[in-house]
This record gives C-alpha cells, structure tokens and sequence, in this order.
C-alpha cells in the first residue's frame, strides 16, 4: 500500500526536535529558535508532498516488502530531505517573483516580523538536510553518495532557476528571448531532476541498489517524463477549468517561457506574432484573452494531444526496457507514469 500523507506528516515533528536540539548545543536565544521552527513548519508542511512519499513508495516497491517501523522512518526521513529543499527554492521563489500566497497562507516573507529576513531563512531550510543527514546517514557507506546527490541536484535547479529568470524576466517581455531549446533546459533542470530523478535516486541508495546501471536507467526515463510533466501544467495552466484545477492559471500574464508560447511562436504568422508581442506578459485579462485567442487559432489543444500520446509512447517502450537484473523494478516507473497520465490538476 502507498504511504499516506498522514503516516508521512507523522515523522516531520521528530526531525524538527532533531534540529531544534542541534541548535540548542549552540546555546541559540529562545526567540531565535522559535522562529526557525516556525519557518520548518511554515515553508515544509502543507504542501501534497509527492517528492517526499515518492521515496518510501519507490523503497517499498524496491524491496518487495512492506518497510519495518525503522525501514519506514529513515526513507521518510530522505523524503523529508526532498521537501526541505523544496522549501528552500520555494521561500527563495517567492521573494524573486513578488509573489503574495503559497499553499493558501501569505509567503513566508510577507510574514510578521519575517521580511528579508526570509533570505537568511532559506539558507537554514537547505543547511537543515545535511544535519539530518550527517545525523541519521553518517554511518552508512553510500553517505558521501548521498551528500553529493543532495549537492548535485541543488546546483541543477539553481542552474534551471538561473536560465528561467534571465530568459524571462516579468518585468520585460522579449520574445525572441524564447526557445524550445531553452524551455527543455529550464524544465529538466528546474524540476525534472529533483521532482523526479532524485526521489528514485534516493530510494535506490536506500535499498541499496544505486548500480551506476541503474542510476543510470532511471535519469533516462525520469528526465524525460519531469520534462512531460511540466508541459502538462503549462497546459493545464491555461486549458484546465480553474475549478478543478485549483488556482487560476497566470503564466501567460507572467510572462513565463511556457510550452504553449513557444509552440505558438513556431507556428504564427506575422500578425498572429504581432499579437503575441503585444499582449504576451502583460497585466491585462483582455491581453491575456488575445493570446489564448491565438493559441486557439494555431489548435494548441490538439498538439498539446499528439504531444502527450507520443511522449507517453517513448516514455513506455524506455519503462519496457528496463534491465531489472540489478534489482530496478519497470513497476517504479509505470506507477509515476500512472499519477501523472492524463492528470487534470
């Protein structure tokens, strides 16, 4: 049976009181304290944790057994390690963005009393993984494996982060700024890595399986489907009904290098373009209303359906392939593959 979000919820409170006691042999002030639990609590909890369970569910697949008490509390303990980075980008995000909500509660730095403050926060969500790594993994043989992995992956999205604020910045549109080459880029390395890849690369040093065979086979499958499912929430962002899917899409009014934008850009004529130009990133819902115009005059919805079809097509016959020999399960991937196909939010 997959984890529940409560069974996972459930071991967050005990890595709190480990890093809250890490700090106390600091002699750290009461108040100071205080807030970085606030901001554990804040900026980790909340969310639908799907890169965190993904670990104990990949784990438990891995080993064919249902996990001991222990088992459980450790791959979920890496799980946790997930949505502290998580938190860090988010808590970073949101202060580049100006963005006002996460999870339906203000933004840790539109807080009381947090502000700027917020940067240094960040900082102390990511430092937070190698605490409990060191504390629960030092032991292990694959713990520089497991530091490295951690390291890797973060400089990956911070380098997918770097190319998605320069290619495009909200407060300038330019969209001869965008490509398809540089949307591939900024998705697999803005998310495909740390949502997909390294919660099965985790799993697999867990249960000791991280073959570079292995390692090997679930980056080539997992890169490409974090990179289909972020083409999915672009379209979603401006197809699905904002009842269902929970928000009201804005990456068109954000200017963001969507799927959609550049597939339209590929397609439009010189007047279609000309509307793009005019209307794209820009605060306005009757500009807004112009683009999605065009992406309905170009039949986006039906590229986006070939699209999908043939993705997921290559992504199976890869998941067909699969050497199981040393100990990697094609059932890992077709059980990502099921959350993910035809999802409409």
């Amino acid at each position: 049976m997959p984890t529940t979000l409560k069974e996972f919820e459930a071991i967050f409170p005990q890595l709190v009181e480990d890093l809250s006691e890490h700090c106390r042999q600091y002699g750290l002030p009461k108040n100071i304290l205080e807030l970085y639990q606030q901001s554990l609590n804040h900026n980790t909890v909340g969310g639908k944790c799907n890169r965190g369970m993904s670990v104990v569910d990949t784990s438990t697949l891995l080993l064919s057994h249902p996990l001991s008490r222990d088992e459980y509390f450790r791959a979920a303990t890496l799980g946790w390690m997930i949505e502290l980075l998580q938190a860090f980008f988010l808590v970073s995000d949101d202060i580049m963005d100006g963005s006002k909500t996460r999870r339906g509660s203000p933004c840790w730095y539109l807080m009381p009393r947090v502000g700027m403050i917020a940067i240094n926060d960040a900082f102390m969500l990511e430092s937070s993984i190698y605490i409990l790594l060191k504390k629960y993994f030092r032991q292990e043989e694959n713990y520089v494996d497991l530091l490295e992995l951690f390291h890797e992956v973060t400089f990956q999205t911070e380098l997918g982060q770097a190319c998605d604020l320069l290619t495009a910045p909200e407060d300038h549109v330019d969209l001869d700024n965008f490509s398809l080459e540089k949307y591939s880029f900024i998705v697999i390395f803005k998310t495909a890595y740390y949502s997909f890849y390294l919660p099965v690369a985790l799993a697999l040093h867990f249960c000791g399986l991280a073959t570079p065979l292995n390692l090997r086979q679930a980056r080539a499958i997992l890169i490409p489907m974090g990179e289909y499912f972020q083409v999915q929430d672009d379209y979603l962002d401006a197809y699905a009904d904002p009842a269902t899917l929970g928000k009201i899409g804005t990456d068109i009014q954000d200017n963001k290098c969507s799927w959609l934008v550049n597939q339209a850009l590929r397609r439009a004529d010189a007047s279609q373009r000309a509307v793009l130009q005019a209307c794209y990133g820009r605060k306005d819902k009757d500009a807004e209303a112009r683009v999605k115009a065009v992406f309905a005059e170009l039949h986006l919805d039906s590229v986006y359906q070939q699209y999908e079809e043939q993705r997921v097509a290559e992504i199976r016959g890869m998941i067909d392939a699969v050497d199981e020999s040393q100990g990697l399960k094609k059932e890992v991937f077709e059980e990502f593959l099921r959350k993910i196909y035809k999802r409409s939010k």
